[in-house]
C-alpha cells in the first residue's frame, strides 16, 4: 500500500460515526503484534521509545533523529497508517516545527501531533498567540504534502497544573482555524468535560485512554462526540509488568510459574513475520 493510500484510509477513520481505537507501539515488533490483532491504525508513544531506550520521559529525552528513526522502523514493520508523537515538535519556533513535519512524512508517516507543552517548568505552557503560529506553520507544512497528512493539535494544560478548560477550549478553536485535522486535550477531568471540548469544535476530538482513573467504553466516548482513542504510553507499562512480575517470582519465591501464563514462543514468532515482510 503508497503511502497516498494509507493517508486516504488513516483521514477516513476519523470521519465514522464511531469512534476508533489507535494504540502506541515502541518498536517494530509490537506494531507487527498490534497490526495483526486487527486494528486499523498506530501511533508511535514517545514515553515507550525513552522506556525502551533506558530513559525517563521528559523534554529533551529523544531526539527528533532518535524519534524519526524508530517511527521509520515501525512504518516499515506494517502495512497500516502510522501517525507519530511529535511532542512539541523539537523547536520552539514555527520554521522548526514546519521542518519536523516534512521530515515525518519523508518517513512514511501519514500524521502527527504537536503539543503546546515547552517542557519547560517556569513557563510550561507557550503563549497563545505563539502556540497558534506553531500549529499554523505545522499546518502550512502538512497542506503541502502529495497527501492528506493528519495533523493533531494538542492542548497541555490539563498535564501541567492548569486546569482551565475555557482557555484549553479557546486553544483548541484556535488550533482548528489555524488548520489542525484532529484536537486533542490530554488530561480532561471527566466525562462532561470531553462532551463540552467536542461540541466546542467541529474538527475531530482525540482522547487518550488506558491511563489509571479513567475507564470509558469506546461506546461511551462515541456517545461524547470523541473520534479517536489513543493509548498514549499505557501498553508500555503493561508489557512491563508482566516482565516485572516474572522476573520478582523468580527473584522472591525461587519460582517459575509465570510460564503458565504467558503467550507461547511459537505465538509470538508467528507474529513477527508481517504483512510488510
Amino acid at each position: 500500500m503508497t503511502q497516498f493510500e494509507k493517508a486516504i484510509r488513516f483521514q477516513a477513520l476519523h470521519q465514522r460515526e464511531k469512534a476508533f481505537a489507535i494504540p502506541n507501539p515502541w518498536d517494530a515488533g509490537t506494531a507487527r503484534i498490534l497490526s495483526s490483532l486487527g486494528f486499523e491504525a498506530l501511533a508511535t508513544t514517545s514515553a515507550g521509545l525513552a522506556f525502551s531506550l533506558g530513559r525517563r520521559d521528559a523534554e529533551g529525552a529523544l531526539t527528533r533523529d532518535e524519534v524519526l528513526a524508530n517511527a521509520k522502523l515501525i512504518v516499515d514493520a506494517t502495512d497500516l497508517p502510522v501517525a507519530a508523537d511529535l511532542e512539541n515538535g523539537f523547536g520552539d519556533q514555527p520554521a522548526v516545527v514546519a521542518e519536523t513535519i516534512r521530515l515525518a512524512a519523508a518517513c512514511g508517516l501519514v500524521g502527527g501531533s504537536i503539543e503546546d507543552a515547552t517542557g519547560k517548568k517556569e513557563q510550561p505552557i507557550y503563549d497563545f498567540s505563539l502556540a497558534v503560529e506553531r500549529i499554523a506553520a505545522a499546518a502550512e507544512s502538512a497542506h503541502r504534502l502529495p497527501f492528506p497528512f493528519v495533523l493533531v493539535a494538542r492542548a497541555e494544560n490539563f498535564l501541567n497544573g492548569k486546569q482551565d478548560l475555557d482557555d484549553t477550549i479557546k486553544r483548541l478553536q484556535a488550533y482548528e482555524a489555524a488548520g489542525a485535522d484532529v484536537l486533542f486535550a490530554p488530561g480532561l477531568p471527566d466525562a462532561e468535560a470531553i462532551r463540552t471540548v467536542c461540541a466546542a469544535v467541529t474538527k475531530p476530538v482525540n482522547v487518550v485512554m488506558g491511563l489509571r482513573g479513567q475507564h470509558y467504553t469506546m461506546k461511551q466516548l462515541t456517545d461524547l462526540g470523541v473520534k479517536r482513542v489513543s493509548l498514549g504510553s499505557s501498553l508500555s507499562p503493561a508489557a512491563l509488568s508482566g516482565l516485572i512480575n516474572a522476573a520478582k517470582e523468580i527473584m522472591d519465591e525461587g519460582t517459575f510459574s509465570f510460564a503458565n501464563n504467558t503467550i507461547s514462543f511459537d505465538a509470538v514468532n508467528a507474529f513477527m513475520k508481517g504483512s510488510a515482510d
